[in-house]
């Protein structure tokens, strides 16, 4: 599973998509904590992470929103900017 993205101690990751799902989504690891959330609406929508951490996570989500969408539609991986 690619590593697309790293801050705060948050791991970002994303499925290549023949082995995964819809809907469009990230992979979240914050230490023993591991979230999905999903890319339309940035909801979580399975796992649970700290409230601190889902609300820096949906902050990067919604900046880089519509690349992540394309990285998910195109298999085409690479970093994105962490949040600073």
């Amino acid at each position: 599973m690619p590593e697309i993205c790293r801050f705060y101690g948050i791991i970002i990751r994303m499925y290549l998509i023949d082995r995964e799902h819809p809907p469009r989504h990230i992979h979240i690891k914050y230490g023993e904590y591991e979230a999905v959330m999903e890319l339309i609406n940035l909801n979580i929508i399975d796992g649970c992470i700290p409230r601190k951490c889902r609300q820096l996570v949906r902050e990067w989500a919604e900046i880089h929103q519509e690349e992540l969408i394309e990285i998910w539609d195109t298999q085409s991986f690479h970093k994105v900017e962490p949040l600073e």
